[in-house]
C-alpha cells in the first residue's frame, strides 16, 4: 500500500541522518472512507487526493513549528496492507479522510518518492500556515488563505535529491 507521510524539511533532514522515518507514523492513504468521499475509482486521482491530505497535515507541522522553513514536505512510501490501518471510528470525520496508523518502523529507504513545495510557495505557505488556527475555528477569510496554499502543487523528488533538498551533503 503506497502511504504518504507528512513532514517538515527540518523532519526530512532528521530522517535522512537516521534512515528512518520513525514507528507508528501518521500518513495518509486511499482508504475506504477516500473513496467514498472523493467520489472516483481512478486510483491515480485517489492517490493524489491523499497525497493532498498529506500536504494538509504538512501544513500542520509547520504551524506547530515557526523556525521551519516553510516548504510542506510529503514522504511516499509503500508498505505492507497490514502495517496501515485506518481508524473505523474516524472513518468518515472530514480531518481524517484518508489518514492511517502506520505500525512498525518505516525506513526510509523504502520511500517511492519525496514531494515538496517549489521556493515560489513559501510565502503562501507560510500564510497559510499562520491562519490555519482561525480557519480551523471557522473563519472564512483565513480558510481562504489557507487555500491559497493548495494551489501550488508539490513537486516529485527522487529520494536521491534529498540531501540537495536538505541542504546536506551527500
Amino acid at each position: 500500500m503506497r502511504v504518504y507521510v507528512p513532514l517538515t524539511l527540518p523532519g526530512l533532514a532528521e530522517a535522512y541522518k537516521t534512515g528512518d522515518l520513525g514507528a507508528g507514523l501518521v500518513a495518509y492513504a486511499v482508504t475506504p472512507a477516500l473513496r467514498e468521499w472523493y467520489l472516483s475509482e481512478d486510483i491515480e486521482e485517489l492517490e493524489y487526493a491523499a497525497l493532498n491530505r498529506a500536504a494538509v497535515a504538512s501544513l500542520r507541522l509547520l504551524a506547530a513549528d515557526p523556525g521551519a522553513r516553510r516548504r510542506r514536505v510529503v514522504v511516499a512510501v509503500d508498505v505492507p496492507d497490514k502495517t496501515a490501518v485506518a481508524d473505523p471510528d474516524r472513518g468518515l470525520d472530514p480531518s481524517a479522510l484518508g489518514e492511517v496508523r502506520v505500525s512498525g518502523s518505516v525506513r526510509l529507504a523504502t520511500a517511492a518518492a519525496v514531494h515538496v513545495d517549489a521556493d515560489d510557495a513559501e510565502a503562501d505557505v507560510a500564510a497559510a500556515a499562520g491562519a490555519l488556527e482561525a480557519a480551523d475555528g471557522g473563519d472564512d477569510d483565513a480558510q481562504f488563505v489557507v487555500d491559497g496554499a493548495e494551489d501550488h502543487e508539490l513537486l516529485w523528488y527522487a529520494t536521491q535529491e534529498i540531501p540537495n533538498l536538505v541542504d546536506l551533503p551527500d
